[in-house]
């Protein structure tokens, strides 16, 4: 099943947030380690031109939770969790001032929030928003993407990593994420560490 772009939250034995970029039309990208956080970047910039969309920062890290997304939007829901706001009131803010990615497939904008005791799941589509606050529970998480599982579910799923490295390794090809097809690279934040993982690079 092809789902797009995948956003996890939840806790091994420490919260965590995971993205995965799922491309049948760019498959040509890696998320690399910045001073801001972890972005996904195209290899060959020319790309850009073709699809504004398909370069941002996907990770950022706030001492009020730590921001993954689909796109542009990280920026502005890191930047308000820096103001003060609450994950929930940050994430409907932004995702409902940004609307869905006005591209030919009209994709949604996704995005989660993890806090040590919580986490947080966003969605907006081109028929609304949804936003998800939620415990996390040891060794699980939640997720959703930008295609087939974009609606939000109560459902959590079994995760079996320890650290950063090895939950961007799994949602590339570990538990419910080895079924959904066509993985480019994925990064994940876990215990104050960042980590990238870009198979085709191997």
């Amino acid at each position: 099943m092809y789902v797009g772009r995948i956003v996890a939250v939840g806790k091994t034995d420490k919260p965590f947030v995971g993205y995965r970029v799922s491309s049948r039309s760019f498959p040509n990208r890696i998320t690399a380690i910045t001073d801001e956080g972890i972005a996904v970047q195209p290899l060959d910039p020319e790309d850009m031109k073709r699809n504004p969309y398909i370069a941002y920062n996907c990770v950022r890290v706030s001492e009020n939770g730590i921001v993954v997304s689909n796109g542009s939007h990280t920026d502005p829901i890191f930047e308000k969790l820096e103001a003060g706001a609450s994950p929930f009131e940050a994430l409907g803010s932004v995702l409902s001032e940004m609307e869905y990615e006005h591209d030919d497939y009209n994709t949604p904008r996704i995005a989660g929030i993890v806090t040590d005791t919580k986490g947080y799941l966003g969605i907006v589509r081109d028929n609304g928003t949804e936003v998800r606050e939620f415990d996390l529970a040891d060794n699980t998480c939640e997720y959703i993407s930008t295609y087939e599982t974009n609606t939000m579910s109560a459902e959590k799923y079994e995760i079996k990593a320890a650290n950063a490295d090895e939950i961007a390794e799994f949602v590339v090809d570990g538990g419910v994420f080895a079924s959904l097809e066509l993985p480019v690279c994925a990064a994940a934040y876990c215990g104050g560490k960042l980590a990238v993982c870009n198979p085709h690079k191997k």
